[in-house]
C-alpha cells in the first residue's frame, strides 16, 4: 500500500479526537484540525492510511510488544510452541504469561487493548464517519464510499477478531455512531462479539474488489478468509465452510514451490499471500514503518548478535517434528524422548547432532540448532549464539522473520537499537491457512468426506518435501574462529544438513484420526507464527478435543516435560482460566462501573 507518513496521520487523527470534545468552552485548541478538512477523497485516503498503520501494533511507539500483530507472547510462548528466550530477569511480564500467571495489572494485555480497542478500532470508527459525511455531502461517489467503507470496516474487524483472540468476549462493541464509547459496557450477549465481526467483513467482502493495484490492502477474498478464521475460533464449520471454498475456487492463490518462500523478503506479497501485513524499513527514523513488536526476538550473542534473544522455539516443538519411518508424525511418542541438543554444551566443546533420527524438514526452516546451517549468516555454533541457555533453551529465536546476512542494513533497520527489524512482511494469512482451514471444517462436520481432508493435507505435506536445508557440518567443536563456515571442507553443500523425511497420508480411519492429521499439520506448518495457543483453545471444544487430550493435559504436559532442558517451568499449572487474558486494570480503572472485569480473574 502506499506510505503516507505516519506521524503526519498520526498527528491529523490526534487533532481529530482533540477537536470533538464538548465546545471546550466554544474555542477550538491550538493546532486542532478540523473534522471537514478530511471530508474528500485525499482526506478519507490519508485516515485510511493512519488505520492501516495500526495493524502492526507498532506504529507509534517503539516498546509495544505485547501489541504485536505476530502474538508472540499470548499465541506462542504462552503455548508449547515457545519459550519467551532471553533471561528471566529481563522483560519479566512476558514470565507470567508463559507460566499462566498473569494478573490485571500486566503491562503487555493492555498494550494489546489499547492498541486494538484504543486506537486501531477508535480510527476505523472515526474514518468511517467521515466517509459517511463526504457521501452525504455528496463528495464522493456512492460506489467510492462502498470501497472505502469495506477496507475500513475489514480493518475494524481486524482490530476486533485481535482483541477477541486475546480477551475473548469481555470486550465493548464500539460502533461509529456510539454517542459516549466511555459508557458501553463489555457484558455482551453471547455470540453478539462474533457477529460484530462477521457483520462487517461481510460488508467488506460483498464490496472490496477481487485483487487490489496497491499490496497491503485487502480483497473479497481477505475478507472471506478473516470470516472463516473468525467462525472457527467457535468451531462454526457450517459458516466457515463455503468461505473456504470460495476462495479455492476462485484459483487466485497458490502454495509456493517451497515452504521457506513465505518467510523470505524477496518474496514478499507472493502468490500464496492472501493478506500481508507490510513491513518497510530505513523511511522514516527508528524504522517504525516496520514491525517493531518483535524488535527482541533476534539473535543476541557471538557472531550475528542483535537484540535481544527472545522467542526460542521449545524443545517440545523440536520433538513434535520427528517422524516414523514413513515420514509420518509420531503421535503418541514424540514427546517421550527429547530430539539431541547442546543445552549446557560450550560453542568450543564437541556436541555431534543427530543425523539419523529422521524429521520433518521444516524443522531447520522454522528452528535454528547448532550445527546447522543458519539461512547465509552460517553454521549455528551453539552456546555463544544464545543469549542464556539455561533459562531460554537451546534454540536461536524463531528464525521465520530473520533476515540474510546479505539483507543486512539494506534491508533491515539501520537506526534505533532493535537493530533486527527488517522488511519481512508478516504473511497473516496465507493459501496454506485457507486448505488446513478447509481440511479442518470437513473432519468436524458430521459425515464429512475424509478422502478430501486427506487430500487437502497431502498438499501441505507434498510442498513441505519439495525443499530441504542443504549443508551437512563435520565439524563438531565450533569456536568464534570458525565462524561463519569453517575452513574449505568443513561444510559439505552437496548433502542435507540432517536426515530429512516427510510422506504423505494414505486414508484415515475416521473423523477423530482425519481431525488429528489436521492439528498436526497446523502446529507443523505455523509453527511460532503465533496461533498455537488459540487453536488449542478452540480445539480444547471439540468433543475428541487435541487427539483426545485436553488443552489442561497438553499444556501441563509440555511444563513438566520442560524440565528436561530448564527449570523455568517448574510448578507451572495451566488451567481452563488462563485461556483467555484478563481486562487490563487501568482500562477498569478508567471506566469504572462500567467495565467489568472477566469472572476467572475476579
Amino acid at each position: 500500500m502506499k506510505k503516507l507518513t505516519i506521524l503526519l496521520v498520526t498527528t491529523m487523527l490526534l487533532s481529530i479526537a482533540l477537536s470533538c470534545s464538548e465546545e471546550f468552552l466554544t474555542k477550538e485548541p491550538l493546532g486542532a484540525t478540523s473534522e471537514n478538512v478530511f471530508y474528500s477523497a485525499k482526506g478519507i485516503d490519508a485516515l485510511l492510511t493512519g488505520c492501516y498503520s495500526m495493524i502492526r501494533g507498532s506504529a507509534l511507539w517503539t516498546v509495544s510488544w505485547g501489541a504485536s500483530i505476530q502474538n508472540w507472547t499470548y499465541g506462542s510462548a504462552a503455548s508449547d510452541d515457545a519459550y519467551k528466550g532471553s533471561e528471566v530477569t529481563d522483560q519479566m511480564p512476558v514470565n507470567d504469561i508463559e507460566r499462566w500467571e498473569v494478573t490485571p495489572t500486566n503491562g503487555y494485555p493492555a498494550d494489546k487493548w489499547r492498541l486494538c480497542l484504543g486506537m486501531g478500532v477508535d480510527r476505523c470508527n472515526k474514518t468511517i464517519r467521515v466517509i459517511n459525511k463526504t457521501l452525504e455531502d455528496k463528495i464522493i461517489t456512492e460506489a467510492d464510499a462502498k470501497l472505502a467503507l469495506a477496507e475500513a470496516r475489514f480493518l475494524r474487524a481486524m482490530f476486533y477478531f485481535e482483541a477477541r483472540l486475546v480477551f475473548g468476549d469481555y470486550i465493548p462493541i464500539l460502533k461509529e455512531d456510539t454517542p459516549d464509547p466511555t459508557k458501553v459496557t463489555n457484558t455482551n450477549a453471547d455470540g453478539a462479539v462474533l457477529k460484530f465481526i462477521t457483520d462487517d467483513l461481510a460488508y467488506a467482502a460483498a464490496n472490496l474488489p477481487e485483487s487490489q493495484a496497491l499490496v497491503g490492502k485487502p480483497t473479497k477474498y481477505a475478507a472471506m478468509a478473516l470470516a472463516a478464521r473468525a467462525y472457527l475460533q467457535d468451531l462454526k464449520y457450517t459458516e466457515a465452510k463455503p468461505l473456504l471454498d470460495a476462495i479455492i475456487s476462485s484459483g487466485k492463490y497458490s502454495l509456493m514451490p517451497k515452504f521457506i518462500q513465505n518467510f523470505d523478503i524477496a518474496t514478499n506479497n507472493n502468490a500464496e499471500s492472501i493478506f500481508e501485513i507490510q513491513a518497510n524499513v530505513n523511511d522514516i527514523n527508528e524504522s517504525l514503518n516496520a514491525e517493531m513488536g518483535i524488535g527482541l526476538n533476534w539473535p543476541h550473542g557471538g557472531d550475528i548478535g542483535m537484540c535481544c534473544g527472545f522467542h526460542q522455539p521449545s524443545q517440545n516443538l523440536v520433538n513434535a517434528y520427528k517422524v516414523d519411518a514413513n515420514g509420518l508424525p509420531l503421535f503418541d511418542t514424540f514427546n517421550n524422548t527429547d530430539f539431541k541438543n547442546d543445552a549446557g554444551i560450550g560453542s568450543d566443546e564437541s556436541f555431534v547432532p543427530d543425523d539419523t533420527t529422521p524429521v520433518d524438514p521444516r524443522l531447520d526452516f522454522t528452528v535454528s540448532r547448532r550445527g546447522i546451517p543458519y539461512k547465509d549468516w552460517g553454521i549455528n555454533r551453539g552456546s555463544n549464539w544464545i543469549r542464556k541457555q539455561s533459562e531460554g533453551g537451546p534454540y536461536l529465536p524463531t528464525s521465520k522473520p530473520f533476515f540474510k546476512k546479505a539483507e543486512r542494513y539494506t534491508l533491515s533497520t539501520t537506526t534505533g537499537w532493535q537493530t533486527g527489524i527488517n522488511a519481512n512482511n508478516y504473511r497473516y494469512i496465507r493459501y496454506a491457512h485457507v486448505l488446513l482451514w478447509r481440511a479442518e471444517c470437513e473432519a468436524g462436520l458430521a459425515g464429512g468426506d475424509l478422502n478430501k481432508v486427506k487430500d487437502l493435507v497431502n498438499q501441505i505435506r507434498t510442498r513441505a518435501a519439495a525443499d530441504k536445508v542443504m549443508g551437512k557440518c563435520k565439524v563438531y567443536v565450533l569456536p568464534v574462529e570458525f565462524y561463519p563456515w569453517g575452513k574449505t571442507g568443513d561444510v559439505d553443500f552437496t548433502v542435507p544438513a540432517a536426515n530429512y523425511k516427510i510422506g504423505t497420508y494414505a486414508s484415515f480411519a475416521n473423523a477423530n484420526e482425519a481431525m488429528r492429521a489436521v492439528q498436526w499439520e497446523q502446529r507443523l506448518e505455523f509453527a511460532t507464527e503465533g496461533s498455537r495457543f488459540f487453536d488449542l483453545r478452540r480445539w480444547d471444544k471439540l468433543p475428541n478435543k487435541i487427539g483426545g487430550k485436553s488443552m489442561s493435559e497438553i499444556l501441563n504436559a509440555f511444563a513438566a516435560g520442560d524440565l528436561r532442558v530448564r527449570q523455568f517451568m517448574k510448578g507451572a499449572v495451566f488451567s481452563d482460566k488462563d485461556k483467555y487474558q484478563p481486562v487490563p486494570q487501568n482500562q477498569l480503572d478508567l471506566q469504572p462501573g462500567v467495565l467489568s472485569q472477566n469472572p476467572d480473574y475476579k
